[in-house]
């Protein structure tokens, strides 16, 4: 029986080229928050990434539904903002998923917060202080500067855990380092009339960017770090907006608005929402967007 020679040649390829695409599966990333997922993409273009939570999500308040599980089982790097942002909910997720590969940051486990110096750390916590973090605070991703450390330090575990593709992910953070280096000046210069502005914000979720932008947060709507605006803690802040320095009463894409809006109109103050993470609004949708609109916002208030 003669066998067709161009059969034979057609089949090898094929073959060959299914075993190349074995040998290279894609990395699998699970992001604990949008901003990683974002700046996953940025420096891992063709991985699969998924983001456990949205922008309009508490990050501090996630169950560990059964997709989470099976999708933090088939990942190769985890990518958390840290500094026990999601000590609520990722041990669970490390458990019931038995995914080895990602209990330790040794291995595929990685947290933001971990390359750089947090803002607010504490010496020691206790729970009369509320939802506070003793390793700082956790909402690093608006702060340019550390946020590009971060990104040095993922792309070099990137190519620690597929170092065949090694080349590829110093490739897309050099390109990502480069514009994001070129928009800090030009973000910096859009906020020049911002620093020396003061606000009321909801938690301490925008520390870094307040910090970055020279704003100073005088007053927090929660009596305590995780607590409800009661009416008594609304009326003090009422008494402190009486001193009309205020430019804004600011919340995050995910916060309740409530006592805010209660606050806003009383004091005649503007109630201003900002994205806290990529897909925040329509407008946010990568992180350069992120910082351009929530820039842009901030300097929209009247």
């Amino acid at each position: 029986m003669r066998i067709n020679s161009n059969f034979v040649k057609a089949a090898a390829a094929a073959l060959s080229i299914a075993c190349s695409g074995f040998a290279h599966a894609e990395l699998n990333v699970f992001a604990c928050e949008p901003e990683y997922a974002a700046l996953a993409k940025e420096l891992a273009p063709n991985a699969n990434i998924y983001s456990a939570t949205t922008a309009l999500q508490d990050p501090h308040q996630v169950q560990a539904r059964p997709s989470l599980i099976a999708k933090m089982r088939q990942a190769d790097l985890v990518v958390c903002a840290g500094a026990d942002l999601e000590i609520g909910w990722l041990p669970m997720l490390q458990m019931k998923s038995a995914n080895a590969k990602v209990r330790s940051t040794d291995q595929g486990l990685f947290f933001a917060a971990e390359q750089i110096d947090t803002l607010d750390k504490l010496a020691s916590v206790d729970r009369s202080m509320g939802d506070v973090h003793a390793k700082g605070n956790p909402h690093i991703h608006f702060d340019p500067n550390r946020l590009l450390t971060v990104a040095n330090a993922l792309s070099a575990k990137m190519s620690q855990l597929d170092p065949s593709e090694a080349a590829n992910y110093q490739k897309a953070l050099a390109d990502f380092s480069s514009r994001w280096q070129a928009a800090i000046p030009r973000w910096e210069e859009q906020a020049k009339a911002l620093k020396g502005k003061k606000v009321i914000a909801y938690h301490t979720s925008f520390r870094y960017l307040f910090n970055w932008l020279g704003i100073e947060q005088v007053a927090d709507l929660e009596p305590k770090p995780g607590l409800a605006p009661t009416s008594g803690h609304l009326a003090s802040l009422l008494s402190r907006a009486e001193q009309k320095d205020i430019l804004a009463v600011v919340v995050a894409s995910y916060q309740d608005e409530r006592g805010a809006n209660w606050l806003g109109e009383k004091a005649n103050l503007p109630v201003l929402m900002l994205p806290m993470s990529v897909g925040g609004n329509d407008a946010s949708q990568d992180l350069f967007s992120l910082y351009d609109n929530a820039i842009s916002l901030l300097n929209g208030v009247k």
